[in-house]
């Protein structure tokens, strides 16, 4: 059976180089999968709308696709824009079906891009001496703005940083200058600024500039700004992992960041290890081992195929 080919779905952006970068990342998924059909298009602001890269998908024969949200966060082009695209374009073309991936999110294998570029940047300085500030692109969407404080929290834990803190380029608070100020008032003395963003363009721009500005206003705290995401190799390899889980109607909750499931950095050992009911002494059925209404009942693991207790999601 032939498989579905691949759309990738991109924000769009006034920046040549950034919107080149995308272009340049969707050949190279292309030359990463000989035979697959893939093909990539923008919602907005850059050549090619997603309407022309579909229908290059269909004049090369393909009937079916997976259609892979280019985006970190769940925000309104994930959540509307590119589903009501989609839905034009089956329109437009009868006959034709899709299936709808999810957006990358704080993916571990993102994580260790984002460490890396901190790495990268905050040269001879110790990690327990650095501050990271993640900026993101900012929303009107309060679960979007969350999502960025999620991959804040997941950056931090186990790496040795003194703190990562948050903040947003546009629409959302703090803007870059007050979570530079938030970190200066924690102590910080060597903070690196990293843009949570996939490739260059507008906005990263814009944050080295405001970071540029605050550290000139504030000499005595070291500010350094770090890349962008970009076309890094685990980046290719969860584009992918994204298509398939669409393709296959595995759509997960949020098992990528689940510590039982996958290694992140200091919490190793607690991949596969079994799940015990847990309970407070003196409450009624604690004397039991019975679920109490803070446990998950009984206990289980957390290998492939068990579920996170009450909350009996499908791996």
């Amino acid at each position: 059976m032939t498989k579905p080919a691949l759309l990738i779905a991109g924000h769009g952006t006034r920046d040549a180089a950034g919107a080149e970068a995308f272009r340049a990342f969707v050949r190279v998924l292309a030359d990463r999968s000989p035979g697959l059909p893939v093909a990539g298009g923008f919602i907005e602001l850059s050549p090619p709308p997603l309407g022309e890269a579909v229908a290059q998908l269909v004049e090369g024969g393909a009937r079916h696709f997976a259609a892979v949200p280019l985006m970190l966060v769940s925000a309104g082009h994930a959540k509307g824009d590119i589903p009501a695209a989609l839905a034009r374009e089956k329109a437009r073309h009868p006959g034709l079906t899709y299936a709808y991936g999810r957006p990358l999110g704080p993916h571990p294998k993102l994580l260790s891009v984002l460490e890396r570029r901190v790495d990268e940047a905050r040269g001879g300085v110790a990690r327990a001496r650095t501050t990271v500030l993640l900026v993101g692109r900012g929303s009107t969407d309060p679960d979007a703005n969350a999502e960025v404080h999620k991959a804040a929290r997941l950056l931090w834990e186990g790496r040795g940083y003194a703190g990562v803190e948050t903040a947003f380029v546009s629409l959302a608070a703090p803007d870059v200058a007050a979570g530079l100020e938030r970190c200066r008032r924690l102590g910080a003395e060597h903070v690196v600024v990293l843009p949570y963003f996939l490739f260059t363009g507008v906005l990263p721009e814009r944050v080295a500039r405001q970071a540029r500005r605050w550290a000139a206003a504030h000499p005595g705290v070291g500010v350094r700004t770090a890349d962008v995401i970009g076309p890094a190799e685990e980046l290719v390899e969860l584009v992918t992992e994204r298509y398939e889980e669409a393709v296959a109607g595995d759509v997960r909750m949020n098992c990528d960041s689940c510590v039982y499931r996958i290694a992140l950095p200091g919490f190793e050992d607690k991949v596969g290890a079994p799940q015990q009911p847990h309970f407070h002494p003196g409450e009624d059925g604690a004397d039991r081992g019975q679920g109490n209404g803070h446990g998950h009942g009984n206990g289980h693991g957390h290998g492939p195929g068990h579920h996170h207790g009450d909350h009996a999601h499908a791996h």
